[in-house]
């Protein structure tokens, strides 16, 4: 442990100067201890954020979180082990399919997922609106679970990454979130904190993404690809659209009614296309099979009904309701007002504002603005239009759900402002912009 003054480690980023990797250790130790306090350390974050991390910084940066607390060693499982994070963003159910669409296909999915904030939706947020369903499983416990079913999501013990907890609390109130070295840390800590075979990497780009370019999300996938291959570890990474909402519901329980779904293969589109796609890749890294025939056995475990299985035995495993699996909408909470979104004009939808949806939704109680906010898992927005889509005046294109009919009414009038809609056709955007690893 170096006595260096944290002070002039400070000084130093703020005056350009890379730290040395034993600088950046003892700033994260002594901060997670609590001998450095908020105000030097928001000093700090500032002076990252305008000066930038090179390679080395970030890497030590990434090893110092991950040493900050425990890990979990999910090797020497029978089944190849796979972790998929999602940079965040609105209708974003793929974790949900993803997890049992893994162990269909004979994988190990371990899941550490987050809560929403802001305009994003948490997958445990999501998975809590099922009666009874826990997320807080201890280490051997979601082994455990893994090793039996193939599947779990669980929410990230206060002993895993606490340094990251720490940083990324002070980052959002400090307005340096939008650090692509520090959002690399804070991903790629998580990750690394766990391990598996293979990590996947679902890096968002468009309005309702915290990385509004492609080109930013490809960056920020560089990075996190960089801090694998630092520590040793199979990555691969995919830049997916987030210019409109992925799936069509924004909420908790609708999300979860939407992924329930698409497992019974019941729903077609953008959420669907694009985690099938993630699950083959997988599926193909893992296995050193054609990338093709991958994808065509991840479309076939939906069809077929045995992703659904999954599901269903990871809600059961985890104490939530498994007849979630058969009738979503009789177990799920319902708010109770829903109402009709009719659009107010015809046209083609050439732009949607996804972050307005996502944080329309998050009005109605779906989300929060604070961390440790409650939240509503009845309510939210279901949005069926995707750019391209021609719509015409007074066609009904959603629904509301609601606690009031003036926060419904407020919430239709929000997805309508969201709108771009203009004569002529429009192209859809790509599902994916980039594949890399």
């Amino acid at each position: 442990m170096t006595t260096t003054d944290p002070r002039t480690i400070v000084a130093a980023k703020r005056d350009g100067r890379a730290l040395a990797p034993a600088e950046v250790r003892a700033f994260v130790e002594g901060y997670t201890r609590g001998d450095i306090g908020d105000p030097l350390a928001a000093a700090l974050l500032m002076a990252c954020y305008l000066r930038g991390l090179d390679e080395d910084e970030t890497l030590e940066l990434t090893r110092a979180m991950v040493d900050s607390g425990d890990t979990v060693d999910l090797s020497n499982l029978r089944a190849p082990t796979v972790d998929k994070h999602s940079t965040g963003g609105v209708a974003d159910g793929v974790t949900l399919v993803f997890a049992p669409l893994g162990a269909a296909l004979g994988l190990a999915v371990a899941k550490l997922s987050g809560r929403g904030l802001g305009h994003t939706g948490g997958t445990l947020d999501k998975l809590e609106s099922i009666p009874g369903l826990r997320t807080d499983l201890e280490p051997d416990e979601l082994r455990a679970q893994v090793e039996r079913i193939g599947c779990a999501v669980a929410a990230q013990s206060a002993n895993l990454v606490p340094a990251d907890g720490k940083l990324y609390a002070l980052r959002d109130a400090t307005a340096t979130i939008g650090s692509i070295p520090l959002i690399a840390a804070s991903v790629m800590s998580k990750k690394l904190a766990v391990t598996t075979d293979l990590i996947v990497l679902d890096v968002k780009a468009g309005s309702g993404a915290f990385m509004k370019t492609p080109e930013a999300a490809v960056e920020l996938a560089r990075t996190c690809l960089t801090l694998a291959k630092g520590w040793e570890r199979a990555c691969i990474a995919h830049v997916t659209d987030m210019s409109q909402p992925l799936g069509d519901a924004i909420g908790n329980a609708l999300d979860i009614a939407e992924a329930v779904h698409l497992l019974r293969g019941e729903g077609r589109g953008r959420l669907r296309d694009l985690t099938v796609r993630l699950a083959g890749d997988a599926l193909a890294r893992l296995e050193g099979l054609e990338p093709g025939a991958a994808i065509d056995r991840a479309e076939r475990a939906i069809d077929d009904g045995t992703a659904l299985e999954r599901f269903r035995a990871m809600v059961q495993a985890q104490g939530g309701d498994p007849r979630v699996a058969d009738d979503p909408e009789a177990v799920l909470p319902r708010a109770p007002v829903i109402e009709p979104i009719e659009s107010d004009r015809a046209g083609t939808l050439a732009a949607v504002d996804a972050e307005a949806l996502g944080r329309a939704s998050a009005a109605l109680g779906a989300g929060r603005l604070r961390k440790g906010d409650p939240i509503d898992p009845a309510v939210g927005i279901v949005c069926t239009p995707k750019i391209g889509d021609r719509l015409e005046a007074g066609e009904r294109i959603g629904t509301v759900h609601a606690r009031t009919h003036e926060a419904a009414r407020e919430a239709a009038a929000a997805v309508l402002r969201a709108f771009t809609l203009v004569d002529g056709p429009v192209a859809p955007p790509p599902l994916v912009h980039a594949d890399l690893g």
